[in-house]
């Protein structure tokens, strides 16, 4: 992967406590070897605790809160995994305002997991084409999504992905779709 493709991009993570650790560390990792800047969002300052599974992993510091961030000022989004995180963020209305400003923009947005619960919730989901874990599949469906079981996929503006297995597939289609965005900002 070139280094530095990425440079200056505005990243943001949208996550909270619960987060499935691998799912923001490794896409995060790869990003900033990219050159992107990420910055982590969440519904309160401080840091939020992150989980292997069902066993606390490390914590990651909150730079931003959902009342201090501006969707206007981030070029992608990244959105991790892990149940408790994303039934957490889904009930949040700054949350879902967020990845909506993000989504009305056709900026990207990178999906893991359960992460697309936000998507959900957020009623951005009704003819799109996407994946997760497998047991939100019905939601996704319901929600009027085609939801298919594959490692990586990417419909306009979205790439989604299933599980921590899927994370080397995952960087790869996410870097992809955000140094498009990148190209496309800098003609503009």
């Amino acid at each position: 992967m070139a280094q530095k493709m990425l440079q200056e991009l505005r990243v943001a993570i949208v996550a909270t406590n619960g987060f499935e650790q691998a799912e923001l560390i490794e896409p995060r990792k790869a990003l900033d070897e990219a050159g992107a800047r990420t910055i982590v969002i969440a519904p309160k300052a401080g840091k939020i605790q992150g989980f292997k599974h069902d066993e606390k992993a490390e914590k990651v510091e909150v730079d931003l809160t959902l009342n201090e961030a501006n969707a206007d000022v981030f070029d992608a989004v990244l959105l991790p995994g892990g149940a408790l995180n994303a039934d957490a963020l889904r009930v949040e209305p700054k949350a879902q305002e967020f990845i909506r400003r993000i989504d009305e923009a056709k900026k990207p947005i990178a999906v893991i997991c359960h992460g697309s619960w936000l998507l959900v919730s957020a009623k951005l989901t009704k003819g799109r084409k996407l994946t997760s874990y497998h047991t939100i599949q019905d939601d996704i469906r319901n929600a009027g999504a085609e939801w298919t079981d594959q490692a990586v996929v990417t419909d306009r503006n979205w790439v989604s992905s299933r599980q921590p297995s899927d994370i080397p597939a995952f960087n790869q289609a996410m870097i992809t779709l955000f140094r498009q965005r990148k190209g496309r900002a800098q003609v503009a």
